[in-house]
């Protein structure tokens, strides 16, 4: 049956400068080995399906789904699928904030001068690295051990593992070799820049690395970690993408109460019907 669909750019204001999401926007009737094989089809980083919430706070529910499997939880699908569903007129509850429901729990998404912002979830592994994944980590980067200023874990749902540099220029000059474990890079540019920081996101995928254009869910876990030990200061903006030929742009606040806002631009770039 033809099901509304939307293919949404995230962490951008121009189209195809962010990192793509693909949206069904009905996913009801769908199983999952039917999600699977098309997020797999798409073969973007992820893709999600719209549902009917199973809580009353909830306004929509979403299943994640990258090309080989299903997330709890990630960033710039959860901002990309709000976007198509607002403008699929879907209408929240509350005025100020739109809540998902997702694997990882409810979302709360709000409205922001910079674009739509999520409330960044609640790490499930944080902490040091070992010193022995530290030396793996820094061979597959093809860098010296030494380069690494400090590690951590950053885990809020995919499994991001964090290392800081001590300059964006050495994060932007990486040549990774083979990466099997899912890791972020964060390097601080010079103060006074348009941003705060650079950042790169590594995964494994099919015996190869491969590197995601702008990471909200990684973003959220850097932002947590950075904050805490004092080499962040909020609001700030992160630049990620750089590498690829994007421009991806995070912005990253907190709230009195202590809760970190990862928000960007978002923009819909296709629109039409699947036939699912």
């Amino acid at each position: 049956m033809p099901r509304p669909f939307s293919q949404v750019d995230v962490f951008t204001t121009t189209p195809y400068a962010g990192n793509p999401v693909a949206v069904v926007l009905d996913g009801a009737g769908l199983d999952t080995e039917e999600m699977q094989r098309f997020a797999h089809w798409t073969n973007l980083s992820e893709t999600t399906f719209v549902l009917p919430p199973t809580v009353d706070s909830a306004d929509y529910r979403v299943r994640i789904f990258t090309p080989v499997l299903e997330l709890p939880f990630a960033g710039h699908p959860t901002l990309g699928t709000c976007h198509a569903w607002l403008e699929a007129a879907g209408t929240a509850e509350r005025t100020d904030v739109v809540v998902q429901e997702c694997a990882a729990g409810l979302i709360a998404v709000r409205r922001t001068a910079d674009g739509l912002a999520f409330a960044a979830p609640p790490l499930v592994r944080s902490g040091p690295v070992e010193e022995a994944l530290v030396q793996r980590i820094a061979a597959a980067l093809n860098i010296e051990r030494e380069a690494i200023v400090d590690a951590s874990w950053a885990d809020n749902g995919p499994g991001w593992v964090a290392v800081l540099l001590a300059k964006a220029d050495e994060v932007l000059a990486l040549r990774p070799g083979f990466v099997d474990l899912d890791l972020g890079v964060v390097g601080p540019y010079p103060e006074g820049s348009d941003v705060a920081f650079e950042v790169r996101a590594f995964l494994p995928k099919d015996g190869s690395t491969v590197e995601d254009p702008v990471t909200g869910s990684l973003n959220a876990s850097l932002a947590e970690w950075l904050l805490r030990t004092g080499r962040a200061q909020a609001p700030y903006v992160a630049s990620q993408g750089a590498a690829l030929g994007r421009s991806g742009r995070v912005h990253i606040a907190r709230d009195a109460d202590g809760t970190i806002w990862v928000g960007g631009g978002t923009v819909t770039c296709i629109t039409g019907t699947v036939e699912l």
